[in-house]
């Protein structure tokens, strides 16, 4: 397979709204998609509001030969509730959600599949759930081809997981050059654990959310200086697909203009030098010292906001203003509280920081983005 992969997190929507997924423009991605030889697609629960599995099927399997591509999907263990529940009643709540995602997308049975998102409350989630012994078993029956895992946390719980899970086919890690030495993210020493231990690795956050194809106007003309062809983005994608033991990047497409840019890049990949990684990872320190919130636009945290404040925009253009890309975020900032709850709407339920990957203080946060701008 080429290294590159479709993240179906951030998908064109209709009306500024996650849970619209243009579908039309999708097929169009889809196509252009394998029509250039790639073929891995990666979906889960909480996308798009639950609607990314749905509109995969419609797009990709209901149109295309179900050998022609590969599918991702995760076992949603944010959802899981053990309580006092028996082993049985376990038991169906996991083959629930799993008949379900096969039933959504249609596909018959999942290429790679993932207890998804795992830190250490989710890990204990899942030790009581059995629900490693689950997708294992779902692979015996030939419904999963690969089983693995994706991460968000420290090294220290990884290192517990990969001995807990000593058959796992791959690990999905956040790897970036901005996160390569992060003290919280640590992508750097998550991705040699992985590679210790043998594990096959998919990286998802290549760019950090769009963070990194957004850079400031000094450091992108360095860039361009070195590159006057690539852009801010294919440095991003190429610095995690030039690690060793690499063999999926996953990136969230929005539009046609991103897939034929990512695509430009993977297509006949050259990996980066020494010299282009390490001068990444030492612009990345220069970055780091802009303050920036470390949100990627999951989105995660629009489902369980009842306020229903917009948290990952109004990060995003606090991120833009500080890094003087020549925009008007407070301009956006102001259009976007008009027709939405601010961050002073916040009531501090605390529902977002506990589904949120990056572990933000997005409380505080927020506070901040409206001390900010307001």
């Amino acid at each position: 397979m080429k290294k590159l992969g479709f993240g179906l997190m951030r998908l064109p929507i209709l009306e500024d709204k996650a849970d619209q997924i243009d579908i039309k423009t999708l097929e169009l991605m889809v196509d252009a998609f394998l029509d250039q030889g790639f073929n891995y697609f990666d979906t889960a629960w909480f996308y798009h509001k639950g609607q990314s599995e749905l509109a995969i099927g419609k797009a990709l399997v209901d149109r295309h030969p179900r050998n022609s591509y590969v599918l991702a999907d995760k076992m949603p263990i944010a959802l899981l509730r053990p309580g006092t529940k028996s082993p049985e009643e376990l038991l169906q709540d996991l083959e629930s959600y799993f008949n379900r995602q096969l039933e959504k997308t249609g596909a018959g049975y999942f290429d790679y599949y993932l207890l998804h998102s795992l830190d250490r409350k989710k890990f204990d989630v899942a030790k009581t759930y059995k629900a490693y012994e689950f997708i294992q078993k779902k692979k015996d029956q030939g419904l999963i081809k690969h089983i693995g895992f994706s991460f968000h946390d420290t090294v220290d719980v990884l290192e517990e997981m990969l001995q807990a899970y000593p058959t796992m086919d791959f690990v999905q890690l956040q790897i970036n050059y901005l996160d390569w030495i992060h003290e919280s993210i640590q992508s750097q020493k998550i991705y040699q654990l992985a590679r210790s231990y043998d594990k096959k690795i998919i990286v998802m956050e290549p760019v950090k959310g769009g963070t990194l194809s957004h850079l400031p106007q000094s450091m992108t003309q360095k860039l361009q200086e070195k590159d006057p062809h690539a852009s801010t983005a294919s440095w991003a994608i190429r610095f995690a697909a030039s690690l060793d033991g690499v063999f999926m990047v996953l990136s969230g497409m929005s539009n046609l203009d991103q897939l034929r840019d990512n695509m430009t890049t993977m297509k006949n990949f050259q990996p980066l030098s020494q010299e282009d990684q390490d001068f990444l990872i030492q612009e990345a320190n220069w970055l780091k010292e802009a303050s920036l919130i470390g949100c990627t636009e999951c989105e995660y945290c629009l489902n369980k906001c009842p306020k229903k404040i917009p948290i990952p925009s109004y990060f995003t253009l606090y991120n833009r203003d500080h890094l003087d890309l020549g925009l008007d975020p407070k301009k956006k900032y102001q259009a976007t509280r008009k027709n939405n709850p601010g961050p002073s709407d916040c009531i501090a339920c605390g529902a977002c920081e506990k589904i949120c990957p990056q572990h933000l203080e997005i409380i505080d946060l927020l506070k901040k983005v409206d001390s900010y701008f307001e």
